[in-house]
């Protein structure tokens, strides 16, 4: 008995889980690599010629860790390259973004009322942002005005910026959001893709050939890791974005990613410089706690919002048009809307849970895909059947949905 919509939803699920495992992967051996390059004892002269040294204990035994700064005298047959977890992490999302926003483009790519945008037009804007992305960035830390790190860093943020207010102008406010951080997570894999795996490759086939590798190819490669390790937990802030309306659906969304990759960088800096044994700089945490404030203010103060159509459109038009809309549309109005509302009724609830109101024919005919599979074919909503709805009055919603998709 399963349709498309149940299909297409596990296959949604069963990707994010190998994106979210796929991320876990790459994000902790990120950190632990940064922290242990960091954390390396360089102030002993050993005699294997690495550059340092650390003893770490896990798992019951004790390990001992050298980093050499170009490479070892001789290579050693069972070289382990760190990859997979970038591209696996990276192609999962990108299949995760063409299954949510871009075969639902109508319902989560597209808003109307920012940008009223064919569905061919805001999926070629989302890819060629994401190519435009990387060679941009790219191109300025090729070019001498890379030179500078903290240079880099700032026109890097200001790009970022730039593009959190462009995303925002064009998407809707959780497409923005997590395009922006489809924009950063690109950044970072072809990093290590374009770069980072190529100047290995290149000093491992030096060494096989008996040439001595130029140092310079290690210092890119840390360069771009290094712009990795402060834009990783400002991406995953963005991926997480979408499932809270606070981040993603105030009219200051944009300011609110720009002050989330500040506070990447400030959480960041405080656990590097422990790392390096350069001190404890606790200000760090006062200053992320003001960033956190600000972006909670920017969330709730403004609560401006474009003028929402009362009557259903585009593709909403197709379900608000279907047989039986009229007695879901009064089924929600009685089970749903006193807690999908622009002011719920319910105690203790402050905003429509998920951002999704049902109050009107426009909302209910663009929430009918969940609808239909929160309250249809499970009994997920109303949550604990609070509201007593009838085992007909699911019924109802299923042949009004499949109605329409006929």
């Amino acid at each position: 008995m399963y349709d498309m919509a149940a299909i297409t939803t596990w296959i949604e699920f069963a990707v994010r889980w190998v994106h979210v495992i796929t991320a876990i992967a790459w994000i902790g051996s990120s950190f632990y690599f940064i922290a242990l390059d960091l954390g390396l004892h360089r102030d002993r002269n050993l005699q294997s010629g690495a550059d340092g040294e650390e003893w770490q204990v896990h798992g019951g035994g004790f390990y001992h860790v050298q980093k050499y700064l170009v490479a070892p005298s001789q290579m050693p047959d069972d070289l382990i390259w760190f990859k997979w977890e970038s591209y696996s992490t990276w192609l999962s999302g990108f299949a995760l973004l063409i299954l949510v926003y871009y075969l639902g483009a109508e319902f989560y790519l597209v808003d109307p009322r920012i940008a009223d945008l064919a569905t061919w037009q805001a999926i070629g804007i989302s890819l060629a942002s994401l190519v435009f992305g990387w060679i941009a960035y790219d191109q300025i830390c090729k070019s001498k005005f890379g030179n500078d790190n903290t240079r880099l860093m700032i026109v890097l943020y200001v790009i970022l910026v730039g593009m959190a207010y462009f995303y925002t102008s064009v998407f809707s406010g959780r497409a923005a959001l997590l395009h922006l951080g489809a924009f950063t997570a690109s950044i970072m894999s072809a990093n290590v893709f374009f770069i980072i795996m190529p100047n290995q490759r290149i000093v491992v086939a030096d060494l096989k050939a008996g040439r001595t590798p130029d140092a310079k190819y290690g210092k890119i490669a840390k360069q771009r890791s290094t712009h990795n390790n402060y834009l990783t937990l400002p991406v995953i802030f963005l991926m997480l974005s979408n499932h809270y309306p606070l981040a993603f659906a105030s009219e200051m969304n944009w300011l609110i990613a720009a002050l989330v990759f500040l506070m990447g960088v400030t959480i960041r800096h405080y656990f590097n410089s422990v790392h390096a044994r350069q001190g404890n700089p606790t200000w760090t945490w006062l200053a992320t706690a003001l960033l956190f404030i600000a972006i909670i203010w920017l969330s709730t103060a403004p609560m401006f919002r474009a003028e929402e159509p009362q009557q259903a459109s585009g593709a909403a038009l197709r379900f608000a048009q279907a047989d039986g809309f009229g007695r879901v549309q009064d089924i929600v109005t009685g089970r749903c809307s006193m807690c999908h509302a622009a002011d719920p009724g319910w105690e203790g609830l402050l905003w429509a849970p998920k951002g999704i109101r049902l109050e009107t024919e426009y909302q209910i005919a663009s929430a009918a895909k969940q609808i239909y599979l929160q309250a249809g074919i499970t009994n997920a909503m109303p949550p604990a059947n609070l509201s007593h709805m009838e085992p007909t009055e699911r019924a109802e919603i299923v042949a009004w949905f499949n109605a329409a998709n006929k």
